[in-house]
């Protein structure tokens, strides 16, 4: 078995494309363009049931917001059919590198989510449980809090400090954001 610790997560397999073997798949990188370098992927179970498949990247290219990969061995329709629900993956020590003030918005995931005030106290907010890449310009960060979800904009204006040791990022918040959809009070 594996784990998805041991994985960065690139692109979801999502059905075959064409007839010669082609899957679509739903970017889950920050670098889609690092496609261009990679010659080798893994495709790993997302629940980590069934063990890694080294695959050799033969080529590959966007396609209405998505990516279509071409792997050796795969040349037919039914082939393509069998990776549906797969990830491409690639090892996590072979993921690009970040400058120091920044973080891989997959690795935001679990954090605790807390909001800075002025006086530098903290009041916890939630825990991240996911990110929305595609609501507009800003990723919104999906944040699991005791009153329901919470969006926040994952806006460098607002970020404090990411500790990914401690599990925890610290943003200073606009006022009323978090209580957006709290529920109302009769």
């Amino acid at each position: 078995m594996t784990t998805s610790a041991q994985w960065t997560w690139l692109a979801r397999v999502r059905r075959p494309q064409g007839r010669k073997g082609e899957v679509f798949a739903e970017v889950l990188t920050d670098f889609p363009e690092k496609f261009a370098q990679r010659r080798r992927l893994w495709l790993v179970a997302e629940d980590g049931t069934a063990p890694p498949r080294e695959m050799a990247l033969e080529n590959h290219w966007a396609h209405k917001g998505g990516v279509v990969l071409h792997f050796s061995g795969v040349d037919s329709i039914s082939a393509a059919e069998e990776l549906a629900g797969l990830i491409a993956a690639i090892p996590r020590a072979e993921r690009a590198e970040l400058a120091p003030d920044e973080a891989y918005i997959g690795d935001l995931i679990g954090c605790a989510l807390f909001d800075m005030a002025a006086d530098g106290s903290a009041v916890a907010v939630g825990v991240i449980e996911d990110v929305d890449r595609t609501a507009g310009p800003v990723a919104l960060l999906v944040v699991r809090s005791a009153a329901g979800e919470v969006l926040v904009p994952f806006a460098r204006s607002f970020l404090r400090q990411i500790d990914l040791e401690a599990r925890r990022v610290q943003m200073a918040l606009p006022e009323g954001l978090v209580d957006l959809n709290a529920p109302e009070k009769s």
